[in-house]
């Protein structure tokens, strides 16, 4: 889509530099009150200021240059120096005509550059529970996100996979099989299957975790253990990969059933491998020392206002942390493939650990200056409690079960007409959906209440209604197409269409804002005003029998645009729009 507002904006541009005033950048906004425009320019007091000369001589000069360009209807000067303007019936025309016959997206230069992107993080041989829902959510719109903006993305899934949860995991599986010839030293030959499936798993890790907790001499076996799979010692190595594969296998099935997708498979194994490299750099650098039998590095700065604790490298018992692991993967992503950004898509509670991690990474010149190491923090997804949510007997709810959960209520509200082969499908899609929407509708920092009668119903700011807007736009296109209706050209912009026509003028501006901010909600609230602007106008006229045929042909592709930028942006947040429900 070509960027109709930006055009404006350099046009202004062009204007001041041509009256001798050097600009960087120029923003239009909407215009609070549409008596006066539909759009306003409210640059011109700080450059008055800062040339120390009066703002409406500025804004005149401005808007007499602009007045003999046709795109513009009305430009006028009000207040102390702004701009309103008013956009003619025969650009709009124009512009909604081009981007009928070519619906690309257009943001001026495309960036060239690459952006690793964290999402996910599930913990393997555990349940992907409520708790994994806005990573995945989150980080996967905003992959999509940068893509459609020409960006190359690598999605990486990090896995927790090493360390003494894993040695728990691989101590309680050999208490119940002690005779699996992976325990055997001795053993030569293939290593056998294992006797246990993922849901056997997702029990073994909390019952060797509360053992540990109450049993020294299993925690220290486990200790053991851990120590000898992060040797790589054959045949606990060779259990940890056969746990790996039956765990990730389920991972991928959840996030499969989620619609969310990832270039890599990476854990914090990968990044392990790493290791010498990166403690040799910290050493080189002399940035080691030792605090209460901690190895540690500082990480505070002149400028801070609060005390950041030490990177902690190895614990007092000589074990490498949560936080150097982090250090290796970024020395991976670093090497692997250079990357100018990487973001961490991560719970709020993360905050301290990464500004610590990112701080080392640069002091130790991991990763050049100009790499940005961005922490993108969400808030938690809440009971009507206003507490992180639960199950009703206090647990921790399994993905899965959430979205089963959704889908009861979705299912009730299908069209009761819809077959029965196809109920099940179809419910899948809009569970997602109404979900995933409700997920990113608050701003990402934020906490929220979820709400599953809530978030399927039809009506309001929800998926379904998003679902369903876009199906009957799709059916009412379909029919004009079966009828022989031609819907090739815009012929006129009315009162009706305007102000879609100026939604519609806003999506490049709202797609920028939202990458620059990380700030999905800002397409979420964009998509449903522009689909309840249309609905409004769909309810006030009946387009198929309208006998004007020159309204009739504007109406029908007015209603092909919206259609085609809510396919688009619902896309881009990871929802899929099924042919009915």
């Amino acid at each position: 889509m070509n960027h109709f507002i930006k055009t404006q904006e350099l046009k202004i541009k062009s204007a001041l530099e041509k009256l001798g005033y050097k600009v960087e950048n120029i923003s239009l906004i909407e215009s609070s009150k549409k008596e006066l425009g539909d759009y306003q320019f409210n640059g011109i007091m700080p450059l008055a200021k800062k040339n120390q000369q009066n703002p409406v001589e500025i804004a005149n000069k401005v808007v007499d240059i602009l007045g003999n360009d046709h795109t513009f209807k009305e430009v006028n000067v009000a207040g102390p120096g702004f701009i309103n303007i008013r956009f003619s019936e025969d650009s709009m025309m124009n512009y909604l005509n081009e981007i009928n016959h070519d619906f690309t997206v257009h943001h001026g230069e495309k960036e060239d550059k690459t952006i690793v992107i964290d999402y996910g993080g599930p913990n393997v041989a555990k349940a992907l529970h409520v708790g994994h829902l806005r990573s995945a959510n989150i980080g996967e719109a905003l992959n999509r996100l940068a893509k459609s903006q020409g960006i190359k993305t690598i999605g990486d899934v990090h896995l927790g996979d090493w360390g003494r949860p894993l040695g728990l995991v691989i101590l309680e599986i050999k208490k119940r099989f002690p005779n699996l010839n992976y325990f055997d030293e001795s053993y030569q030959g293939e290593y056998e299957e294992l006797p246990i499936n993922n849901e056997d798993l997702i029990e073994i890790y909390p019952y060797a975790s509360n053992k540990a907790k109450e049993d020294e001499s299993y925690l220290e076996e486990a200790r053991i253990l851990t120590f000898e799979l992060q040797q790589k010692k054959p045949g606990i190595y060779d259990l940890w990969k056969k746990i790996i594969e039956i765990s990730v296998t389920d991972i991928k099935e959840t996030y499969n059933r989620l619609d969310v997708h990832f270039d890599l498979w990476y854990g914090e194994s990968d990044a392990n491998n790493y290791q010498a490299e990166v403690l040799k750099i910290l050493e080189e650098q002399n940035l080691l020392y030792i605090s209460e039998g901690a190895l540690v590095i500082d990480v505070q700065e002149a400028e801070d206002t609060l005390e950041i604790p030490p990177f902690m490298v190895k614990n007092s018992n000589g074990g490498l942390t949560y936080q150097v692991t982090d250090l290796f993967t970024i020395y991976q992503r670093v090497k692997e493939f250079n990357p100018d950004e990487i973001w961490y898509v991560v719970d709020n509670r993360q905050a301290l650990h990464f500004k610590q991690v990112f701080r080392v990474a640069k002091k130790a010149g991991i990763v050049r200056e100009d790499v940005k190491l961005e922490f993108l923090g969400f808030g938690t997804m809440n009971g009507s409690d206003g507490k992180p949510f639960k199950t009703r007997d206090g647990g921790v709810m399994s993905l899965n079960v959430l979205i089963d959960t959704v889908k009861v209520e979705t299912t009730k509200r299908l069209n009761p007409n819809i077959e029965e082969n196809e109920r099940e499908a179809i419910s899948e899609k809009i569970a997602i959906s109404a979900l995933k929407y409700a997920d990113l509708i608050p701003n990402r920092t934020t906490d929220y209440i979820f709400d599953s009668v809530k978030f399927s119903d039809l009506s309001g700011k929800t998926g379904p209604y998003l679902l369903y807007s876009t199906i009957r736009m799709k059916s009412l296109l379909t029919r004009a197409s079966e009828q022989n209706i031609r819907f090739e050209l815009i012929n006129e912009i009315d009162d009706q269409i305007k102000e879609v026509t100026l939604n519609i003028l806003k999506m490049p501006v709202v797609l920028e804002t939202a990458l620059k901010n990380k700030s999905l909600s800002d397409i979420t609230e964009y998509i449903y005003v522009l689909t309840s602007v249309y609905n409004n106008f769909y309810a006030s006229n009946k387009v198929l029998i309208e006998e004007n045929e020159s309204k009739r042909e504007s109406w029908l592709v007015i209603t092909k645009i919206v259609y085609t930028i809510n396919s688009y942006l619902l896309n881009i947040l990871g929802l899929q729009v099924p042919d009915k429900m």
